[in-house]
């Protein structure tokens, strides 16, 4: 029998759940999703850029779509976010993990307080979202996890010492659970982003003109949307022999020996 090579961008179908929803990567890869037909939910802090988001994408697209105020910094919030988000999608089989910040404190501004806030936004909500929705991913063929990792796991960043060790952990930890959620027949892979135009950078990009581009194989910034149609390719069975990995959608800029 000749192999089948019919497009399945959007399959499954499930809902998917993406933290940092209501702008930046997660806004895009909500967008990117719901094009091809996926419910989604949108955490965030935002409560109302969420809600406004999944108003807009479910009018667009005519898919469900939920927006939800969560702070994952409070590990209490995520067992009412994950009720009140499969009775608004009806399935789960993904989950987008991208909400994060980026303080600049350098070694001396650590303090107990932000460094725990910073590894529980970033790398313990990712396994205790999955926790959350296991028994939905186990239940729905073909459900997988991406979670936003940054080149900065990678390179040196004097500023941002919390943002890159939580990155650097992500990677890890992904690693590690792709072990044990391949029994379950569910991938997680994450993605390293390099300098993408969201609000995050708008400070960065206005203080800097030019600096970061030149070293950037591409030139440029990269746009949103390009990551959320890598992601999305990741939460599909497009990928379905991916699991485990890093992905780094950077323009060449690691690679790059450009001054």
């Amino acid at each position: 029998m000749a192999a089948d090579f019919t497009p399945r961008l959007g399959l499954p179908g499930t809902g998917v759940i993406i933290t940092g929803g209501a702008s930046g990567i997660g806004l895009a890869t909500a967008h990117a999703l719901a094009a091809v037909g996926r419910p989604v939910a949108l955490w965030d802090i935002n409560a109302e850029g969420a809600a406004a988001a999944a108003r807009e994408i479910a009018a667009r697209y005519s898919v469900a779509a939920t927006g939800l105020s969560v702070d994952l910094r409070n590990s209490q919030a995520v067992t009412p976010a994950a009720i009140a988000s499969r009775e608004a999608l009806g399935s789960v089989g993904g989950i987008v993990h991208g909400a994060g910040t980026s303080e600049i404190t350098g070694i001396d501004g650590v303090t107990p307080d932000n460094w725990d806030a910073g590894l529980a936004l970033h790398a313990r909500a990712l396994v205790l979202i999955t926790q959350a929705f296991r028994e939905d991913l186990r239940a729905n063929p073909g459900s997988a996890i991406v979670a936003i990792a940054s080149i900065n796991a990678t390179l040196g960043n004097a500023l941002i010492p919390i943002y890159s060790a939580a990155k650097g952990a992500i990677i890890s930890l992904v690693r590690s659970m792709a072990d044990e959620l391949a029994n379950d027949g569910v991938r997680i892979n994450s993605i390293s982003p390099g300098m993408i135009d969201t609000p995050i950078m708008a400070e960065t990009k206005a203080a800097l003109p030019g600096h970061f581009e030149r070293h950037i194989m591409l030139g440029r910034y990269g746009a949103p949307e390009e990551l959320g149609r890598v992601i999305r390719f990741l939460l599909s069975e497009e990928a379905s022999y991916i699991t485990g990995a890093d992905i780094l959608v950077d323009g060449g800029n690691i690679h790059s020996q450009r001054l």
